[in-house]
């Protein structure tokens, strides 16, 4: 089979206008993918140097002259997905560690625009080195290494700035990001000129990127996919249809990243708050509310989750009925009122794909501290506006206080228990800060008393130290997640769903405070 290569698949030369630090799939898949189809529109005509700052070699990069398969394949708009993509966008690939001078090399390029990096959020942080090294260890100061060289090269041009996008998945990125290299370029003692350069020159980008790319699928789906595509690429990678960027920028970045005006998904706003709320609430917050729940009803996926009838149900109307209404009308663009029921519309069809084994069980690693920070706001948010309980997610966060329940300890791992439909027992890992907490806590519950379990919960729910906040203040909240508890450890997951869904009718979205 041939591989794929420039020979072969014949795909235009561009002006090198982004420099990408990290060679990974989301990178590959989100903001790659979308620079090659506005060069494939006409657009933005520009290509990519990517530096490859971990170990290991180019060569990957080099036999396919920088070319590789985004394979799209999922549900959009309730309709299956399975399209395929070969992303020319890359020039080549660069290692940091053995040829750092390339690098720098092309700070002297005058088509440069734009500098992306996704370095895991570990990657963005203050370590106090110098910049001269052969190359520098962390990313901050390879980046003020970077621009240091630019700086030099220009003579501080004013038209020869650049705009810095990190992608890491981190609030504030962008800012964070800056203020470090400033930190950086301080402790190198490289001028007041270079920092005044780099205040009003070098702009910032918080960004927001969403998109699941598995990467490189199983060798079998691999193989199959290979021939079915007639040639041979050792970089093919899995993605998603659904994607965004959102970048916040004024006019100016506007008009250097022209790319965005190739697709609807690339969104540069002044203020992205907005998308990072809706993704917080609605998808990740969809996440934690409903997991705990499918994985005691003996689920191991979402997409099983969502295939299940009394579950699928509940995960569509706690989102659309109790989630969605609760994001602030004024924080919703005003060009598009139907933003967050269109983007759960989104997530729900993101949730059935059938090509992604997303792991219930990997979802509840730090269960307690995502429902701290994306679903308690919610709940709160709901009572606020309606004086009603949130009915679902109160039956969620009960199944969260149930999935706590370990029965013992070991090796260090605070193992749960729940029985099977078919009366076996499932055993797993409660990957927890505050596993010990809930520990402790269970065992003083009698889980045969009604009056036991309900003083669980007050207790629970007034621990301020907890939730950062007084959950038993929140009239008949406690009591509605006692009543669930109570049914999940009497009659078990399953049941209490469907006395759940059997109390609603098609326009309940909460039980009244009483």
């Amino acid at each position: 089979m041939t591989q794929l290569n420039r020979s072969n698949h014949p795909a235009p030369n561009h002006p090198e206008r982004v420099l990408q630090f990290g060679t990974g799939v989301l990178l590959r898949g989100l903001p790659d993918y979308l620079i090659h189809k506005a060069n494939q529109q006409g657009i933005f005509n520009g290509s990519i140097v990517v530096v490859k700052s971990t170990g290991g070699t180019t060569d990957e990069f080099a036999d396919q002259d920088g070319l590789y398969t985004v394979v799209n394949r999922g549900i959009q708009k309730g309709e299956l997905i399975n399209k395929h993509t070969v992303v020319s966008a890359i020039s080549r690939v660069i290692s940091a560690h053995d040829n750092w001078k390339a690098v720098l090399d092309v700070a002297k390029k005058p088509s440069l625009q734009v500098i992306i990096s996704n370095t895991t959020e570990v990657g963005i942080q203050y370590v106090e080195e110098s910049i001269f090294q052969n190359p520098p260890q962390s990313y901050p100061a390879k980046l003020t290494a970077f621009l240091y060289e630019r700086f030099k090269n220009f003579g501080g041009g004013r038209n020869k700035g650049l705009v810095v996008i990190p992608t890491e998945l981190i609030t504030d990125n962008g800012l964070k990001l800056r203020n470090i290299v400033e930190k950086v370029a301080l402790h190198n003692e490289l001028g007041k000129l270079f920092m005044k350069w780099l205040k009003y020159h070098v702009r910032f980008c918080n960004s927001l990127v969403d998109r699941i790319v598995p990467g490189k699928p199983d060798a079998e789906t691999h193989q199959q996919l290979q021939q079915d595509l007639g040639y041979q690429d050792n970089l093919l990678i899995m993605a998603e249809p659904y994607r965004l960027w959102a970048i916040e920028g004024d006019d100016r970045v506007k008009n250097m990243l022209t790319f965005a005006k190739a697709d609807a998904s690339v969104i540069i706003d002044e203020d992205i708050n907005f998308y990072r709320e809706r993704k917080l609430r609605v998808l990740n917050g969809g996440h934690t509310i409903s997991v705990p729940l499918a994985y005691l009803l003996g689920l191991e996926t979402v997409n099983e989750m969502m295939q299940h009838p009394l579950m699928g149900r509940f995960v569509e109307e706690v989102i659309t009925q109790e989630i969605v209404p609760t994001l602030p009308e004024w924080m919703i663009p005003e060009n598009n009122p139907n933003a967050v029921r269109e983007f759960a519309a989104d997530v729900l069809d993101r949730f059935r794909n059938p090509y992604i084994e997303h792991l219930l069980l990997s979802i509840t690693l730090h269960e307690t501290s995502k429902m701290r920070a994306r679903n308690l706001p919610t709940i709160q948010r709901f009572m606020e506006n309606s004086q009603q309980v949130p009915a679902r997610m109160a039956l969620g966060f009960a199944a969260y206080l149930r999935f706590m329940k370990a029965v013992r300890v070991q090796e260090g791992t605070y193992l749960g228990e729940t029985a099977t439909s078919t009366g076996g027992i499932i055993t797993y890992p409660i990957r927890d800060d505050y596993a010990e907490y809930f520990y402790k806590l269970w065992q003083q519950v009698d889980v045969h008393d009604v009056a036991s379990v309900r003083n669980f919960v007050q207790t629970l729910c007034a621990d301020t130290t907890l939730w950062e906040t007084d959950l038993s203040g929140l009239s008949g909240f406690a009591d509605a997640v006692a009543d669930h508890l109570n049914n999940l450890l009497t009659l078990g997951p399953e049941a209490t769903l469907e006395r759940q869904i059997a109390t609603e009718t098609p326009t309940t979205s909460g039980s009244e405070i009483g």
